[in-house]
């Protein structure tokens, strides 16, 4: 599948099986993420893989989204504001940014994998970091529940709605 067919075909998916997903999927998603880019390849974060049933149980205990709970597994990222990249201009650190590339990288590849997520970002750090106190020093920026698709899983219906390109992009 090219890029443009992966990008538009993924969706935020808010029917996830239970269904057990293959090792090797998950080590090709791992292996996107640790290929991302970030600012200087200072690689200031951290990705948590959530599959112990006892893990999963705890960031069920401290979330209200209900594909979460039927996931088999999730990753959660996190930055570390003092160990990204800083810009002189304006003193901005970069950790954030590139968690985001990170977790950009791993919402594609799994969709490549044929497996479904969305990108979670309605939750409390606070509460994840008390069942979960190695992400404490943590900006957590996205949680993704991965698993099959359900049957009757389906695009909402605002996902294809799009800004037109004139909207969206000036060229100068």
């Amino acid at each position: 599948m090219n890029f443009t067919t992966l990008a538009k075909e993924r969706y935020s998916c808010r029917k996830i099986s239970s269904r057990p997903i293959e090792a090797e999927k998950l080590e090709a998603i791992k292996q996107a993420a640790i290929a991302a880019p970030t600012a200087h390849n200072f690689q200031p974060l951290k990705v948590w893989l959530i599959q112990s049933p006892e893990a999963l149980e705890k960031i069920k205990s401290v979330t209200q989204q209900k594909f979460l709970h039927t996931s088999p597994t999730c990753f959660i990222v996190g930055s570390d504001a003092s160990k990204g990249w800083v810009r002189e201009e304006d003193s901005m650190s970069f950790a954030d940014v590139d968690a985001s590339i990170v977790a950009t990288h791993i919402m594609l590849a799994i969709q490549d994998e044929g497996l479904a997520t969305t990108w979670i970002g309605n939750f409390s750090p606070e509460k994840i970091k008390e069942v979960f106190p190695m992400m404490k020093s943590y900006n957590l920026i996205a949680i993704f529940p991965v698993g099959y698709a359900e049957e009757d899983a389906k695009p909402s219906h605002l996902h294809t709605t799009r800004k037109n390109e004139e909207e969206f992009i000036e060229t100068l």
